[in-house]
């Protein structure tokens, strides 16, 4: 799976924020819904411009990166 096929990332759209490819809709937004228990299903609803393909990828890649020792280069970019 290549995220680049799902999610982009342009200076000028949202400000340089991971974007949902060919949409202006973050995706920590996807994220942010999930942790409010909002269902993912209700997230498609809110942004009907994001695909469930789209969704399901980015999710699958952040198990991906967490199930593997990529979560400590991670954390060595976030702290």
């Amino acid at each position: 799976m290549n995220l680049q096929d799902y999610i982009t990332v342009s200076e000028e759209v949202q400000f340089g924020k991971p974007v949902f490819k060919g949409t202006r809709v973050p995706v920590e937004s996807l994220f942010m819904h999930l942790e409010q228990g909002i269902s993912l299903n209700e997230f498609l609803e809110d942004f009907p411009g994001v695909s469930k393909e789209q969704a399901e990828a980015v999710l699958e890649s952040a198990v991906q990166i967490f199930q593997s020792s990529k979560w400590k280069q991670l954390n060595e970019i976030i702290a």
